[in-house]
């Protein structure tokens, strides 16, 4: 059987995946850790689409985005319209490579507690009280304001402000996307 490059990238990332899912969600949480809880105000701030000059249209599929780098000024107000039109599910998500490496941890413990698929969101599991589970909090949610996942066929927005004179990632921090090539970057410059 002849594979492509695009299955390869998949079968690769769904490896890398179930190898970060091995790990117990007590390791992947840190002390006291309840819900994603990042400090955002390091990269910038939420912002009404109505604030916004600009908008990008940004296309995801299951192993790249289009474009993969995305200018902006500090200060600058951003409009994101993000598409999803790849066959799994999928994030946009706004930081540092360090934010990312972090939220890789706390989405592989979602997958791993059966609030997030392949595919989808489970509503029933993300809404419910997860202080029963090893090494989660009450609010375990997938609700950060730098951050929305796209189902497929989906397309879902997000407006940023850039308030900082930083290099930024947008990235997928599902498992073993982002190893996969989801990730591009933002660069923000006075």
């Amino acid at each position: 059987m002849r594979l492509n490059t695009r299955t390869l990238n998949i079968a690769a990332a769904l490896l890398t995946g179930a190898s970060l899912l091995s790990f117990s969600g007590a390791a992947l949480a840190g002390a006291g850790e309840s819900g994603h809880g990042h400090n955002t105000a390091a990269i910038g701030e939420p912002a009404k689409a109505s604030a916004a000059k600009r908008t990008v249209q940004v296309e995801m599929g299951d192993n790249f985005y289009k474009p993969e780098s995305i200018p902006v000024k500090a200060g600058e107000t951003v409009r994101f319209v993000v598409k999803n039109k790849g066959e799994f599910l999928h994030e946009f998500n706004i930081g540092t490579a360090a934010m990312h490496a972090e939220h890789q941890r706390q989405m592989a413990m979602m997958m791993e507690h059966g609030m997030l698929t392949a595919t989808g969101v489970n509503q029933k599991m993300m809404n419910m009280d997860h202080s029963k589970m090893p090494g989660m909090g009450h609010s375990m949610k997938h609700d950060d304001p730098n951050s929305v996942l796209v189902g497929p066929g989906e397309t879902k927005e997000l407006t940023w402000k850039f308030t900082k004179d930083a290099a930024l990632e947008f990235a997928c921090n599902i498992p073993g996307h982002y190893e996969s090539g989801m990730v591009g970057t933002i660069d923000v410059k006075r």
